[in-house]
């Protein structure tokens, strides 16, 4: 599959998700662009996880539109999913299986061609070039994280979700795992990414989206946001190093309760 040439490659218009009497998004919007990384930021319970579900196709919103590469998610669901590649935060694959299987076995489930020197390139692309015959059950969580990012892009997905792909990881594992989201970012994917580490959002995320009570309540990049907010009272009030910092603007924006 080819990358669009569509600079716009993720709509979402006025989403609204209920859950009985309960609004978890309210109508939300925003977009991603070829060549991207977008994050989707916000306290447990603000609606991160019941847009990303709506994105994906997994839940039925009650109102909003959804495009992904031109494709209506409610109208040309097929198209729109073969243009999406999704990473969970858990993995699920068959711990039994060796790398080279499950990839040579995603590989025939989409029907991509993978032959031996393709299969090499990619194991050693993602390092995991002597790791080929280990199980997956036997893989660090890092390693398992890179096996399931390239399960994710091996259709050479338009956008790619990221669901807090990090999260439990190690500094040098992760710093590898923003290596490989900035290398697909500088191949014109799109990336939406979910993550609590206001680190990383600030590191690897082009622009981002804060979202509380279900609702888009700030979006811009990190340093614009920061810049926007450094004066605010709850901002300051938030600081703990003097230096304000995306955390300290989060804090200052969405509260400091503790969400469950």
């Amino acid at each position: 599959m080819q990358i669009s040439s569509s600079k716009t490659v993720l709509v979402v218009e006025g989403l609204q998700v209920n859950y009985g009497s309960v609004q978890a998004v309210r109508n939300i919007g925003f977009d991603v662009q070829a060549g991207e990384i977008f994050g989707l930021l916000g306290p447990n319970g603000a609606g991160k996880t019941s847009t990303l579900s709506a994105v994906e196709g997994l839940l039925q919103p009650q109102s909003g539109n959804i495009t992904v590469a031109g494709y209506n998610l409610k109208t040309d669901p097929l198209q729109a999913r073969a243009n999406l590649g999704v990473q969970l935060q858990a993995t699920n694959f068959q711990p039994e299986l060796t790398v080279t299987e499950i990839i040579q076995l995603y590989a025939g489930i989409y029907g991509v061609p993978m032959t031996r020197e393709k299969l090499q390139d990619t194991l050693i692309d993602i390092k995991l070039e002597d790791a080929a015959r280990k199980r997956f059950g036997q893989l660090s969580g890092g390693q398992q994280q890179r096996v399931s990012l390239v399960i994710a892009t091996i259709h050479n997905p338009q956008l790619v979700l990221l669901d807090e792909p990090t999260t439990g990881l190690d500094p040098q594992s992760r710093r590898q795992l923003w290596e490989r989201m900035e290398a697909m970012r500088d191949n014109n994917h799109a990336l939406l990414l979910t993550t609590h580490s206001m680190e990383e959002a600030e590191a690897v995320c082009d622009r981002i989206a804060i979202i509380d009570h279900g609702q888009v309540i700030a979006i811009d990049t990190p340093q614009t946001l920061v810049d926007k907010h450094r004066n605010d009272p709850e901002v300051i009030s938030a600081s703990r190093k003097g230096k304000i910092t995306l955390e300290d603007v989060f804090i200052g924006l969405t509260g400091r309760t503790v969400r469950s």
